[in-house]
């Protein structure tokens, strides 16, 4: 009777010992919650609710740990944001109300797509057009108004230029300085530019030239302070705003390089783009306006013969615009030093809005 006693009271302390140790013990923490909308058939629009109040509409959202990773139904891109930061019951309960029940089968289905603000999405249109790809990951940027696209090693970058000529204002980007041609005269020199070569050198037969265009100082940059270029406003007539005009043309004009110099000659301006005879060291090109109407695409008709050139501007079927753009092409030389090069998409800032 007593050996069982104490077996019975040796059990009893065991289990009370183990109840103790089960009490004790931390208990592991829980993992987030499964809150996948990837799974959940064809990607649609919900929200994501967060803690603050504010939201985010996104065509769909998965959690990788503690961090949420969702495609913006206003961007189109993929962003991120931290777990913790959504308020997760908020989250599921908008998906609720907004989720219709079937009558007949008793069950919820996907509700219509929220609207989005018409304006919201013009204005995200209008930003994008300010620097429009030009090359896979490769984005125009918003603080130069003349660039090349060039090709160095396979690799495309885009090489600011900058207006070339003696009496230039340089804080300006784009001068006009006229000069009349006579179509009657003999060829002679229009221009000199100092040195033998220009510091840009072209990799490519045929580089694109991207003008910027237009004012663009109405369009919202999603918040990023910014500064209005006046392009030179009230110095004398002869400044215009922009890196170009959409209503002038556009030849390159190669140079004859001499001693420390490359000399620009003259040419009949009224046969450019006829078609009828083509000028010796005058190419035409090919303008075309990008969507959005802030940018100006212009490329030479033909390859380039190895040497250097200039882009300039007819302003009127008798006057050029004796601020020129010079470059050269050589795909020997080496990398253009102030070249962009293509990155990764930058996620957009997040904006807040009021909850509704």
């Amino acid at each position: 009777m007593t050996r069982r006693l104490a077996i019975w009271g040796l059990g009893a302390v065991l289990a009370a010992g183990w109840a103790v140790a089960g009490v004790a013990q931390p208990r592991p923490a829980a993992p987030l919650p499964d809150v996948s909308q990837a799974s959940q058939g064809a990607p649609h629009r919900t929200r994501l609710i967060l803690k603050d109040g504010s939201y985010q509409i996104v065509m769909s959202y998965t959690v990788k740990g503690n961090i949420v990773s969702y495609i913006s139904a206003e961007r189109g891109e993929t962003e991120e944001l931290p777990a913790d930061l959504v308020d997760w019951d908020a989250t599921r309960k908008w998906e609720r109300d907004h989720t219709p029940v079937d009558e007949v089968n008793g069950a919820q289905t996907q509700a219509p797509a929220p609207a989005i603000d018409p304006d919201l999405l013009k204005e995200e249109a209008d930003r994008r057009a300010l620097t429009p790809e030009v090359a896979p990951g490769l984005k125009l940027p918003e603080l130069d108004s003349v660039l090349a696209l060039d090709y160095f090693q396979g690799t495309p970058e885009l090489v600011p230029l900058v207006q070339s000529e003696g009496d230039l204002n340089h804080t300006t980007s784009h001068n006009i300085l006229k000069l009349a041609l006579n179509p009657r005269a003999a060829p002679h020199t229009i221009l000199q530019l100092k040195g033998e070569e220009s510091p840009v050198q072209m990799h490519v037969a045929q580089p694109a030239i991207y003008l910027r265009v237009g004012d663009d100082s109405g369009v919202s940059r999603g918040g990023t302070p910014f500064t209005v270029d006046t392009h030179g406003a009230g110095a004398g007539g002869k400044t215009d705003s922009g890196g170009g005009s959409p209503s002038s043309g556009y030849v390159m004009v190669r140079a004859d390089v001499r001693t420390d110099a490359r000399v620009l000659a003259s040419f009949n301006i009224g046969l450019v783009g006829s078609g009828v005879k083509q000028q010796e060291d005058v190419v035409d090109t090919t303008v075309e306006m990008l969507p959005g109407g802030h940018w100006m695409k212009v490329t030479p008709k033909q390859p380039l013969d190895f040497g250097e050139y200039a882009l300039m501007e007819i302003v009127s079927d008798r006057e050029v615009n004796t601020g020129v753009w010079d470059f050269g092409v050589h795909p020997v030389k080496p990398e253009n030093r102030d070249a962009i090069k293509p990155g990764p998409n930058r996620p957009a800032t997040l904006e807040r809005r009021s909850p509704q």
